[in-house]
């Protein structure tokens, strides 16, 4: 009979333990979601959360992550290139080198001005002073300079001055540049420069029906033939712009020619081959029209310009005696054919092509495209289809015959 009581109480004593783990364990260990507030979740420590993605790998190897899930961390942010420009100072970046010039040089037209380039014209005048050097063969088989300058008040004179080709004036409207000429290919130009929409400071020859006599003059050059005394006046170049009653700002659908990193950065492209040297004709004679006096360029770390070379040594400016640079070196290949007996040639400026575009000692491959007709220049972009980031200050553009093309090298 004493020994019932004790039982009964450890019947009593075993069903409160089972009915207070079940409450327990319902509740969860540890858990304080009875402190939380209503409508708050409880969130397990950040080390501790399950990833996003799943533990094991998929059977394919191939995991799905959502773009809001996708981890950013060590992705490069974008280089910051110009975009809209002000004036400051009085100053502002220039479209063609993103460098800071006056503004009135900034928001003023430029001029292109066909400069020869064959030996008998050496050295030519002001050419350090231009921003976009063009680059072209023509008949002979060697190349014409087309030199874009916007800031050119303090040169007296620039030159000399050869005669125009009719792709070079393509090339000059897209950059929307007066073009300045003495002569012409007259098959082929004289047509052309009697179209409105080409604004031109011309000489007085044959087929030249608005010539523009006041913007030239001839320098003596003992030794040197006629055609190479013929010179452009900057003073009477805009006797002859007022006279003409040229637009002398850009319109506002211009489209500058290169996109620039912004100041304060560079674009480096370490990922891309190295090029020091370069030779848009190779180093060998050819008819390319860069075989003939081999030009080339050469890389200099310090100042990460171009130095370029011709007939075997430096390519001087006579206006202060320094060696022609740039910071940035195009190929541009161009499909190019003869026309006639007279070896004139003809280049398709228009559409697009391959490109090698040379900046901070590198190269990229890549393309130039031109589809939006006559007043736009053409743009050059990388193998995915992005636009080439320039760096600041001057280019040189070499159009490269593509039949020759094989010739034009890099190291």
């Amino acid at each position: 009979m004493e020994n019932k009581p004790i039982s009964y109480l450890l019947l009593i004593s075993i069903l409160c333990m089972s009915i207070f783990s079940a409450s327990f364990f319902l509740n969860g260990c540890g858990s304080r979601g009875d402190d939380l507030p209503l409508g708050e979740v409880n969130e397990a420590p950040e080390e501790l959360a399950s990833p996003d993605v799943p533990k094991e790998p998929p059977a394919n190897g191939i995991t799905d992550i959502t773009e809001e899930t996708a981890d950013t961390d060590g992705q490069e942010e974008p280089l910051p290139v110009i975009e809209k420009r002000q004036t400051i100072d009085g100053k502002r970046q220039s479209y063609l080198t993103g460098e800071w010039i006056r503004e009135e040089a900034a928001l003023r037209r430029p001029i292109a001005v066909m400069i020869p380039n064959n030996a008998p014209a050496m050295p030519q005048y002001g050419l350090s002073k231009a921003a976009i050097i063009y680059e072209a063969p023509v008949e002979g088989r060697i190349t014409r300079l087309m030199a874009v300058w916007e800031d050119y008040d303090s040169l007296a004179h620039i030159g000399p001055v050869r005669s125009s080709r009719d792709y070079f004036v393509y090339v000059a409207m897209g950059y929307e540049a007066i073009y300045c000429n003495w002569g012409l290919a007259r098959p082929y130009v004289e047509d052309l420069l009697r179209q409105d929409t080409v604004q031109n400071i011309s000489a007085a020859v044959e087929g030249i029906h608005n010539p523009s006599d006041e913007a030239f003059g001839r320098i003596k050059r003992p030794g040197y033939a006629t055609e190479f005394t013929g010179y452009l006046f900057t003073d009477g170049l805009e006797k002859a712009i007022k006279r003409q009653k040229y637009e002398t700002e850009y319109d506002s659908a211009y489209v500058p020619p290169f996109t620039f990193a912004q100041d304060g950065h560079r674009a480096e492209y370490e990922e891309e081959e190295n090029a020091v040297s370069i030779y848009p004709g190779g180093r060998e004679s050819n008819s390319g029209g860069y075989g003939v006096y081999n030009p080339y360029f050469e890389y200099n770390e310090k100042d990460r310009r171009y130095y370029r070379f011709q007939d075997g040594k430096k390519q001087i400016d006579e206006y202060d005696d320094s060696q022609l640079a740039v910071s940035n070196v195009v190929f541009q290949y161009c499909h190019g054919e003869v026309r006639d007996k007279k070896d004139y040639l003809a280049f398709g400026v228009h559409g697009e092509g391959e490109a090698l575009v040379f900046t901070n000692g590198k190269v990229i491959k890549g393309t130039w495209k031109r589809y939006d007709g006559d007043a736009t220049p053409a743009k050059f972009y990388d193998k995915a289809g992005e636009e080439i980031i320039f760096n600041q200050g001057k280019t040189w553009i070499c159009n490269i015959w593509d039949e020759y093309g094989e010739f034009a090298e890099y190291h």
